[in-house]
């Protein structure tokens, strides 16, 4: 039988883990901030900003939210990061993705404090992580691996696939996932005879960005598969990087799209936050 792992009964644990932190933390006397900046009107970025608004309401984090017009350059861009930066009552920083053209992503990731880059996107956080230091954390891989770890599935020893090597997925899951004991194979665009190598996994992590792409050839019997992709498909329903339905029936534990790792990014970003103060 498949175990299916439910990342929104998942994310809501560490979200009422977390409301108790901040709750205790306001009573010594200290308060949570996130400052969220969006750039233009971008629909699913829309959606996004207002997921992250509602958690931060739910566990008791302040939020501070920049809505800035499509115009907006990148020096008051910058300028914004900046002040943000310097105001001792701000504890994380967060500039939505994508940004318009015009605005160079890089040079906005390296303006903000990586003290207070909760989204883990810092080349100082990422460094961090590399050489095994403290930092934050890229949510999306964090929460994988809380997915997989509450779901008790054991990562130390196993053979680890990842498919995709985006600096916000697939590289920093690899590394955590070595963190974690396994042994970590990366797979992309390039990759030859993938199939053999996905055969081989025990984890396989899905992040190549097409839908319905896995399909039950690339997969072993017995095998745990996170699908981290999200689309919509020809009947405009949600899927992900997985055919589900070929694939589920092999598996040990499979995480559905959606509601499955989509939750775990906000409640890593959640944690983020928190972690900020302590």
């Amino acid at each position: 039988m498949t175990q299916l792992i439910d990342g929104k009964k998942i994310s809501a644990e560490i979200k009422e883990e977390l409301k108790e932190k901040v709750a205790q933390l306001r009573a010594a006397g200290k308060e949570v901030t996130l400052a969220v900046i969006q750039v233009g009107n971008d629909p699913a970025s829309t959606v996004y900003v207002g997921n992250k608004k509602k958690a931060c309401e739910f566990i008791g984090i302040r939020s501070l939210a920049y809505e800035l017009p499509e115009e907006t350059t990148e020096k008051e861009l910058l300028d914004l990061i900046t002040e943000l930066n310097q105001r001792a009552d701000v504890n994380g920083i967060l500039v939505q993705l994508p940004l318009p053209k015009h605005i160079d992503e890089d040079k906005v990731i390296k303006g903000i404090d990586p003290a207070k880059d909760v989204d883990g996107f810092h080349p100082q956080s990422v460094g961090a992580l590399c050489i095994g230091q403290p930092g934050f954390l890229s949510c999306t891989p964090a929460g994988i691996i809380q997915l997989l770890k509450r779901s008790g599935i054991e990562i130390a020893g196993k053979q680890c696939v990842v498919i995709g090597r985006s600096n916000i997925v697939g590289k920093p899951m690899s590394l955590l996932l070595l963190r974690e004991n396994g042994t970590v194979t990366v797979a992309h665009s390039k990759t030859q005879n993938l199939k053999e190598i996905t055969k081989r996994a025990d984890i396989l992590v899905v992040a190549i960005g097409k839908p319905k792409f896995l399909t039950a050839d690339y997969v072993k019997e017995g095998a745990v598969v996170i699908d981290v992709g999200i689309h919509r498909d020809t009947q405009n329903k949600l899927c992900g990087d997985v055919d589900f339905e070929s694939v589920a029936p092999l598996c040990s534990a499979i995480t559905p799209v959606p509601g499955g790792v989509g939750p775990m990014t906000i409640a890593m970003l959640m944690n983020n936050c928190v972690e900020s103060v302590l």
